[in-house]
């Protein structure tokens, strides 16, 4: 499984990069905004920045909501570097450019999708990757984690060949459970990511290995 890391933020896709597990970001214009990142200047030289900073697959939003709008967006961001994946919502004109982009060369990311329907949509449309939005689906009261299961199963049994880009998570056991349910790619916060390293039995071991290695000295 992959790790992308759900942020604009660039100190923190550093710290990720620098652990040496980062493969790739994701980003929206709420991420943008809590840079303070305005305007499509602005944004486009972020993502330059991004492209600098990390080798792999970087998740451009567009803002559009028609075809279009949508494709001409879509162009633009894909022409900022290779590793652009442009990142399309899952609306009826969202799933025509997705199959435009594809027939075009463009890779996408189908973001905001909650079921399987929309998922088996964006696949046939030819998207590189699909992101379940775990935790908003877990704030409804369903469990995210089972669409995960059945997404996998769903695109094993149909050959398809778009990726499960798990993203809206919101704690390392959300990451673990995704590794479980097969999803090929998980994007989340620094702070999950992070925690994955935590665990009280080995901060207690640690502390005693010191311990004894002062004795020993």
């Amino acid at each position: 499984m992959k790790f992308f890391i759900d942020t604009a933020n660039i100190d923190q896709i550093k710290e990720a990069h620098d652990l040496g597990i980062l493969d790739g970001v994701t980003t929206n214009p709420s991420l943008m905004a809590k840079e303070g990142i305005k305007g499509k200047e602005a944004v486009f030289n972020h993502y330059k920045t991004i492209c600098q900073l990390v080798e792999g697959d970087i998740s451009a939003e567009v803002i559009a909501t028609t075809f279009n709008e949508i494709v001409e967006e879509g162009k633009s961001l894909a022409a900022i570097h290779k590793n652009i994946v442009v990142k399309v919502p899952m609306i009826k004109d969202g799933v025509k450019a997705i199959k435009w982009f594809t027939d075009n060369g463009i890779r996408t990311n189908c973001t905001l999708v909650f079921s399987a329907g929309q998922a088996i949509l964006a696949a046939k449309a030819g998207a590189a990757y699909i992101s379940p939005f775990i935790g908003r689906i877990d704030d409804g009261g369903w469990d995210g984690m089972l669409l995960i299961e059945q997404l996998s199963l769903i695109f094993q049994v149909q050959g398809y060949k778009s990726e499960i880009l798990a993203a809206s998570i919101r704690s390392p056991n959300h990451i673990i459970r995704c590794a479980e349910a097969g999803a090929d790619v998980v994007t989340s916060p620094l702070d999950s990511i992070l925690g994955l390293l935590k665990h009280p039995l080995t901060d207690i071991g640690l502390a005693k290995f010191l311990e004894d290695a002062k004795k020993s000295a």
